[in-house]
């Protein structure tokens, strides 16, 4: 056993749990140790062989983690981490964890999302966590991906493993002596990224199977003891995959946690510092939190809303948490009122479209961009929650080309009669349902009429809906049963998806978890999840 001080660590990307003392960096693991995590009734690690079936049981002992990326401390009573120092975790309340350095003993409050569990496939860079196949497919074509790039994730379509002896994707074929699989807890899926001569770059998965001695294998004819030795054997050669594996998917560093407890804060301790855009209602700064967090910072005019009821709908929005969802962080609640929320570098999905990198996008990424946008508002929806001016002004746009819905709820809180009057020249007209400009009745379904209107927003780049009209003449057409024409360069099925979104009937419009799905497997609805066995 023996760590990695006299090896160039950058050529080694393989991590390890176990972590030298001397230099913080994973030591290679003796082939006969075994570290276990439960599986099931018994103990068992899906990094190790084990020389029989019966791998060892041991009780369950302290919560341990390892710290994945550094940490300096920034509040009273955190703790500063260091990349592969473990700890024992001693509460867990939210998004801040109390535990304890075993190296230095001392305790604090450790963000979540820095640390992953000892004696898991967590800290492998290759594994991970909770991401669908979608996520997946968005991480590895990502700019810093290349051919090669990979990444094993938990299944999402058995939710369980296909277990038994390797005999094929499907059932046992007649008279091969296969017994039948069936689907247990702690099915995997590997994804790597690929360059295809027809589809350009793509992403190919291929689903990894469990063998009731522990093992797991992609090809029946290869199977491996361990999911850190089918890594090793696929970065060595193809053997039947698209390609060989190259480096794992890249990462970001998470965003540490908002800190806990601070939600109405003083307006000194924000500063401000670049202008990024004024609107109706306000402007938008990018900023900086105790000066060391940078946020964005809405500051609403005076006298736009009440101050009472905006803390009461904050105190609401707060909890809606998502990855699709812009996170609100904190408040002045006196006037003029600021609203915190995280930075997204490449600002609004409108002003983004019209940028020099906008107008380059693919309709494969348009329509990715508009999926995100729709699983969030499925979000939203299954929250009982409307957002009430959905349009791209309000999606933003993160560096890696994430969107994220921002001002969910603000709109019934304004007090401005140029924005309440539907003939105000402040309402957004042409992005709000019929039955919402007539009798102000707004639900998720007045919500689905402007996605259908985003769309357009998104496949045009930016245009203004309804070019060349009025907003006086959007309410008399619309009267008449008008709806918008097709744009140009607009897939035929993108624009029947439009109109469904449009029905007069609010019933009879698609709800936000349809939309999500159809728009996620756009163009590849009809082919298979995953490739062929090798």
């Amino acid at each position: 056993m023996g760590c990695c001080c006299s090896s160039d660590y950058d050529e080694d990307w393989i991590e390890n749990i176990d972590i030298c003392e001397h230099c913080n960096y994973p030591i290679e693991p003796d082939s006969k140790r075994q570290r276990p995590i439960r599986n099931g009734s018994e103990v068992r690690d899906p990094l190790v062989s084990y020389e029989s079936s019966s791998p060892p049981c041991s009780p369950m002992q302290d919560k341990l983690v390892v710290a994945l990326y550094n940490y300096e401390p920034k509040h009273d009573g955190d703790l500063g981490l260091r990349k592969g120092e473990k700890l024992r975790v001693l509460e867990e309340n939210g998004e801040w964890w109390k535990a304890q350095s075993l190296t230095t003993g001392q305790e604090g409050l450790i963000p979540h999302n820095f640390v992953a569990l000892v004696n898991s496939l967590e800290p492998e860079p290759w594994f991970f966590k909770n991401i669908s196949r979608k996520d997946a497919e968005r991480q590895l074509l990502a700019s810093g991906n290349t051919h090669g790039s990979f990444l094993i994730r938990e299944s999402e379509t058995s939710k369980g493993a296909a277990r038994g002896s390797p005999g094929g994707l499907g059932g046992p074929q007649e008279g091969s002596g296969v017994p039948w699989v069936s689907l247990s807890p702690g099915s995997y899926s590997l994804s790597v990224r690929d360059l295809d001569e027809s589809q350009g770059e793509t992403v190919k998965h291929y689903k990894i199977r469990n063998l009731d001695s522990g093992g797991f294998y992609i090809s029946p004819r290869t199977p491996f003891g361990s999911l850190r030795e089918l890594v090793q054997h696929y970065t060595r050669s193809s053997d039947g995959l698209c390609c060989r594996l190259g480096k794992p998917c890249r990462t970001q560093k998470p965003q540490k946690p908002w800190w806990q407890d601070e939600w109405e804060v003083p307006r000194e301790s924000l500063k401000l510092v670049e202008k990024l855009g004024a609107g109706q209602f306000g402007e938008v700064w990018m900023g900086f939190y105790n000066g060391h967090t940078k946020v964005a910072v809405k500051n609403l005019k005076a006298g736009s809303m009440s101050p009472s009821a905006f803390l009461a709908e904050a105190n609401l929005m707060k909890k809606l948490q998502h990855p699709r969802l812009v996170r609100l962080y904190a408040v002045v609640t006196k006037e003029p009122i600021y609203i915190i929320t995280e930075f997204m570098e490449k600002g609004s999905l409108v002003d983004f479209l019209k940028t020099s990198e906008g107008v380059k996008l693919s309709i494969n990424k348009l329509l990715d961009m508009a999926a995100q946008i729709a699983e969030g508002m499925a979000f939203i929806e299954a929250k009982n929650y409307i957002h009430r001016d959905l349009r791209a002004a309000n999606i933003l746009v993160s560096d890696t080309l994430c969107c994220k819905i921002a001002d969910f709820g603000l709109a019934r809180l304004i007090e401005d009669n140029e924005y309440t009057a539907r003939e105000g020249a402040k309402f957004p007209i042409k992005w709000t349902a019929p039955e919402a400009i007539n009798y102000g009745t707004f639900t998720i379904k007045s919500d689905v009429w402007s996605f259908g209107i985003l769309l357009t927003e998104i496949v045009t780049y930016g245009r203004i809906p309804y070019p060349g009209m009025t907003n006086p003449e959007v309410i008399q057409n619309l009267e008449r049963g008008y709806r918008m024409p097709q744009p140009e360069q607009c897939p035929p099925e993108l624009y029947e998806l439009m109109r469904q979104c449009w029905k007069e009937s609010p019933e009879e419009r698609p709800t936000f978890d349809f939309l999500r799905s159809v728009l996620e497997d756009f163009f590849t609805a009809t082919e298979g999840q995953y490739q062929q066995q090798p």
